[in-house]
């Protein structure tokens, strides 16, 4: 009884997840609402050729890429010293500090957008990409760094020691050496940096009241008295393509980034 039941609850399980997101895909080849030479219901590319035809849509999808690099960037090179610190030495509260992070990463990020819009607007960095990449950093790094300690602690302390005798200054060897040694713990971190700056919405609306939206935003903004659901979807079709493809970067390397030393 067992052999067949497991493929049809995979088969079940499949459908369940697939079904949407070829709903999804197929209605952003649909014309939804008539265009001009267009009736509504054909297939179409002409949803994809609007998304890039109107200035705010087309605008979000570059302010996005511009925030999710630049916080990627700035959380993965600030967590990497963070991580070797916490790994190879050790000091008073360092295991409190440790898991303070982890407990600032689970604060609800409303909670915090009041403060950060405040601070932001004192210093004239709202409505831009800028606001969003710093905001995020409260929250990505400290998963970054817990992921990259998880990866240094991995590695053994005679390597280090190996490159001191060498020569090697502690920056040189973590750039030199152990860089290339956990290049996977690099990626997943990027990946989990990248996945909650790609889809957080709090302080992408709080944070971008005129200027510098997101995809997030753009794609609620389209919801209206009469909402065009295959420019929705052409929007949230491109919107996955990213996360699809960081998924395929890390695949082999993400359950590795759940690993934790106490």
């Amino acid at each position: 009884m067992t052999r067949p039941v497991r493929p049809i609850g995979l088969a079940a399980l499949a459908v369940f997840i697939l079904l949407p997101l070829v709903q999804v895909v197929a209605l952003s080849f649909t014309a939804t609402l008539s265009h001009d030479g267009v009736p509504r219901g054909s297939p179409t590319l002409l949803n994809y050729v609007n998304v890039f035809r109107t200035d705010r849509l087309a605008a979000s999808l570059v302010n996005s890429t511009i925030y999710v690099m630049l916080n990627v960037a700035l959380c993965v090179t600030l967590a990497l010293p963070a991580a070797y610190a916490f790994s190879r030495y050790r000091f008073r509260g360092a295991r409190a500090a440790f898991f303070a992070l982890l407990a600032l990463r689970v604060t609800p990020p409303v909670v915090l957008s009041l403060p950060v819009f405040l601070v932001f607007s004192c210093v004239d960095l709202l409505n831009t990409p800028v606001a969003i990449a710093l905001a995020h950093c409260i929250f990505n790094l400290p998963i970054a760094i817990w992921i990259l300690e998880s990866f240094i602690s991995a590695v053994p302390r005679a390597f280090d020691e190996t490159a001191f005798l060498d020569g090697h200054s502690t920056g040189g060897f973590v750039l030199r050496r152990l860089v290339p040694v956990i290049a996977p713990g690099l990626g997943t971190a990027a990946f989990f940096c990248f996945m909650f700056s790609w889809v957080e919405v709090v302080f992408a609306r709080t944070l971008t009241i005129t200027d510098g939206k997101p995809i997030s935003t753009a794609i609620t903004s389209l919801f209206g008295f009469q909402t065009d659901i295959g420019l929705v979807m052409a929007m949230t079709v491109l919107s996955l393509v990213p996360g699809l493809a960081m998924i395929w970067f890390v695949r082999n390397h993400i359950s590795d980034g759940f690993t934790i030393r106490v």
